[in-house]
């Protein structure tokens, strides 16, 4: 769930800059795959994107952050449906997003401070995109993908069931046990799961959903009761809700047909999970329980990725061979805080032991910040 968060810089993207006018208006026309990448200028108080309409097919924006705080750039289809996004851009860097767009009516939004419902514009698709011959690599590529995002929302399902049941039974020390399990399936595919936006924030939203005007639900809350106070008593109702919202989710994310491009910035946007919310402590603020969390992100994008591989090896086998090399890296890395059949919490770690994690995730980002404009190919 993105919230307010505390932030390590990642790669920026590098592509040419051109002419820019407000996120609200104007009805300039951009022919964003023969004119190249649509810019993105993101501040503090304002989003100007480089064009409001677009034709359909694959379109590239060039988001650079020109403001003082970190910002993240997303696009939006009905009911905050999450088309395409890129987050942790640090002040004076650049990102790149290539999404898959339809004809219809989007939203652009960038988020200074990463939080809320950001600044918004409208952003209009039109015609159909060109066709292309599929290519059987990539067709295999999301086959591939699906059928673990099925394999994991199952087991998400049952282990929600699990937990739910524990904390309808007032067992404390089982629900504990239980809950950075049930994560693990979330998070392993969270790009997909935030994809929903009417459901990801009642099940993964933090305490700072509220200063959206929305109800502090879910995981989180959860989490709050059994590690501050220890009694979850009153929490059978918060704990019926989530396995309900966890159910749709499930069944949306089974019958989502995705795109190679939506696995390849999957692969990316679960790698700056990792580095604003897991390294930083904040995502499992009670129970401290991040480095499963950790786990679970690369986990999910070396899934991508090695659904992806085929194509990849064809394409740019110099990018497959570094990929690997830091991939094993950050197991290497991550794997000296295991802990049992565990991870150390997180508030056991140093601030030595931190930033050599974060350096390994960054240093695995840049790679896998590659990995959209070759698919896009």
């Amino acid at each position: 769930m993105r919230t307010t968060r505390f932030v390590v810089p990642a790669a920026a993207g590098l592509l040419a800059v051109t002419g820019l006018t407000g996120c609200a208006g104007g009805d300039d026309k951009q022919d964003a795959n023969a004119a190249g990448a649509i810019t993105v200028k993101a501040t503090d108080s304002a989003c100007e994107v480089g064009a409001t309409d677009v034709p359909a097919g694959q379109v590239t924006f060039k988001v650079t952050n020109s403001g003082a705080k970190v910002n993240e750039f997303y696009v939006y289809a009905a009911g905050d449906r999450v088309m395409g996004e890129v987050e942790n851009i640090a002040p004076g860097l650049s990102r790149e997003l290539r999404v898959e767009l339809p004809a219809g009516t989007y939203e652009t939004a960038c988020k200074p401070g990463m939080s809320g419902r950001g600044i918004r514009g409208a952003l209009k698709v039109s015609g159909t995109a060109a066709s292309v011959a599929p290519d059987a690599a990539l067709s295999q590529a999301t086959a591939s993908y699906q059928r673990y995002v099925q394999s994991q929302t199952a087991a998400l399902l049952t282990r929600t069931e699990e937990f739910v049941a524990a904390v309808k039974a007032n067992d404390v020390a089982k629900a504990k046990a239980l809950y950075p399990v049930a994560r693990t399936y979330w998070e392993r595919i969270e790009p997909v799961a935030e994809s929903f936006g009417d459901l990801d924030p009642k099940i993964d939203g933090r305490e700072e959903v509220v200063e959206d005007g929305m109800q502090f639900t879910g995981f989180h809350r959860i989490e709050k009761d059994l590690w501050t106070t220890g009694d979850v008593s009153k929490d059978g109702a918060i704990a019926d809700q989530l396995l309900t919202d966890v159910k749709a989710i499930v069944a949306k994310a089974n019958a989502e047909k995705l795109t190679p491009l939506q696995l390849a910035n999957g692969a990316k946007a679960l790698l700056d999970e990792v580095a604003s919310g897991k390294i930083t402590g904040e995502e499992e603020r009670y129970s401290h329980t991040d480095l499963w969390d950790f786990n679970a992100n690369l986990e999910g994008s070396k899934a991508a990725i090695a659904a992806l591989r085929p194509a990849l090896e064809q394409r740019a086998p110099e990018l497959v061979k570094q990929l690997d090399t830091e991939f094993a890296n950050v197991e290497a890395t991550l794997g000296k805080h295991r802990a049992g059949d565990g991870w150390k919490l997180h508030n056991q770690l140093g601030k030595t032991e931190l930033k050599e994690l974060s350096d390994s995730i960054n240093a695995l980002a840049e790679p896998i910040s590659k990995v959209a404009a070759v698919v896009a190919r």
